[in-house]
């Protein structure tokens, strides 16, 4: 039988959270802030480069579909859901950078979601958008 949740402490915030986020300065924060909304920009200017290449690229096959064959359609077909599909990977990772954002505005960027652990900065540094430690990461992933 599960455990019922303790609800003294859920929707707390531990205490060394709020210690570690006052010594956060807020030239560290303006700094990550920075680099997260750099970063949300470069994926912005993808993601419209990606679909206007992919209205290219649409316009192309209508007009150059006379003859083709079932493995022609096939083919494009397969090479249109692989560019829906890169489209749709950039427009996840904007989304996970706002979300990154907003963690940041409200306290709770670099703080697991799962544990409430602090995320290492070596995380941070290679995943700024990162939501959970290394350990609830492995963790969901086995899942």
């Amino acid at each position: 039988m599960a455990k019922p949740a303790d609800t003294r402490t859920a929707g707390r915030k531990p205490a060394a959270k709020a210690t570690a986020q006052a010594t956060r300065s807020a030239a560290e924060t303006e700094k990550i802030r920075a680099a997260l909304a750099a970063r949300r920009d470069e994926l912005r200017a993808e993601y419209d480069q990606t679909l206007s290449e992919i209205t290219e690229l649409q316009r192309d096959r209508l007009t150059d579909s006379a003859g083709d064959d079932q493995a022609d359609t096939g083919t494009k077909t397969f090479e249109r859901e692989q560019e829906i599909s890169l489209a749709n990977s950039i427009r996840e990772r904007i989304t996970q950078v706002e979300r990154a954002l907003e963690r940041l505005d409200e306290g709770g960027y670099g703080w697991c979601e799962r544990c409430g652990n602090p995320i290492p900065v070596e995380r941070l540094a290679a995943f700024p958008s990162a939501t959970l430690c290394v350990t609830c990461k492995q963790l969901a992933e086995r899942r």
